[in-house]
């Protein structure tokens, strides 16, 4: 079975919301991501490391965290 689902990659001062399609067999590595959302993931997640905002958009919703308090 194949459902999708949001990740929350957050790196520094931003986050982002990456769409990705998790497959649930029986097994027992079971759900995992396709080889191609784990690419995805890790390439948000670089992007972001590097302040790279419009890379990281091209795959989904990106946010700026900015403290309530100090």
């Amino acid at each position: 079975m194949r459902r999708r689902i949001i990740k929350l990659v957050h790196e520094g001062k931003y986050a982002a919301e990456v769409s990705v399609e998790v497959l649930d067999e029986d097994g027992p590595w079971s759900p995992y991501l396709s080889v191609e959302d784990a690419v995805k993931l890790d390439a948000v997640r670089k992007a972001l490391r590097q302040g790279d905002v419009s890379g990281a958009a091209k795959h989904g919703r990106v946010f700026e965290l900015l403290p309530v308090s100090e």
